[in-house]
């Protein structure tokens, strides 16, 4: 993620959960997917890496699911994990590291999640974090990435725009909250559904697919032979 992103996520954090509920269409299928997709793990999910985890977000729906689980969640913005912080406390550990750093833990995790936070990678580092991810899983771990996706064409890329303000404004977001994340998403480096299968099979994952997929977002799942 660039120095600029970071930034701006930091100065965000107090508000961001409010908004993001507003903003992400379909918000219960899209999160709920996710955390069911952990489910295809060939292992117990006992420790789960959430990365650009951000206040906490799908990490709160991994915990209702898996209150067992030991969960350690990784962002590069610190104001981002003071908030998911002061919701947690102590019952989750936390990493202030970027997406290029090596993935934080001593041995091999169960699951790897993230949510709406890889797209602000480019290709060539999405292709390189995927390399990592698949390494730093067990064998029959599994990588559930929820994400913002960009369409197979220009002509999609502008359908899947003018649904998200349409959606985003019909579950209450405000002409200056939309406006704010008009501007956030200036940052937004997405990529196809498509070619983020490609790529994670090239890291390496001997089973991918997309499980869930409603204009611009969809859940993505990787897991790792074994």
């Amino acid at each position: 993620m660039s120095r600029g992103a970071v930034a701006q996520f930091h100065g965000i954090s107090a508000e961001y959960e409010a908004v993001r509920r507003r903003v992400v269409p379909d918000y219960d299928a899209f999160y709920g997917t996710a955390v069911e997709a952990l489910g295809l793990a060939r292992r117990d999910v006992r420790r789960v890496l959430d990365l650009g985890a951000g206040t906490g977000l799908l990490s709160g729906h991994v915990r209702a699911a898996y209150p067992d689980a030991e969960l350690t969640l990784h962002d590069g913005a610190a104001g981002m994990l003071e908030q998911a912080r002061a919701t947690f406390g102590e019952r989750v550990s936390y990493v202030q590291s970027d997406f290029t750093d090596p993935l934080p833990g001593e041995e091999p995790w169960d699951a790897i999640v993230s949510a709406l936070a890889i797209h602000h990678l480019d290709d060539a580092q999405k292709l390189e974090l995927f390399g990592r991810v698949h390494e730093g899983l067990w064998p029959g771990g599994i990588f559930v990435n929820a994400e913002q996706v960009s369409g197979p064409t220009a002509f999609f890329d502008d359908t899947y725009e003018r649904w998200h303000e349409r959606e985003a404004k019909a579950n209450g977001t405000t002409d200056e909250e939309w406006l704010t994340a008009v501007e956030r998403m200036r940052h937004d480096r997405t990529a196809s559904v498509e070619h983020q299968l490609g790529w994670l099979r090239e890291a390496g994952f001997a089973d991918v697919d997309c499980l869930w997929k409603n204009h611009r977002l969809a859940v993505i799942v990787a897991r790792r032979a074994g």
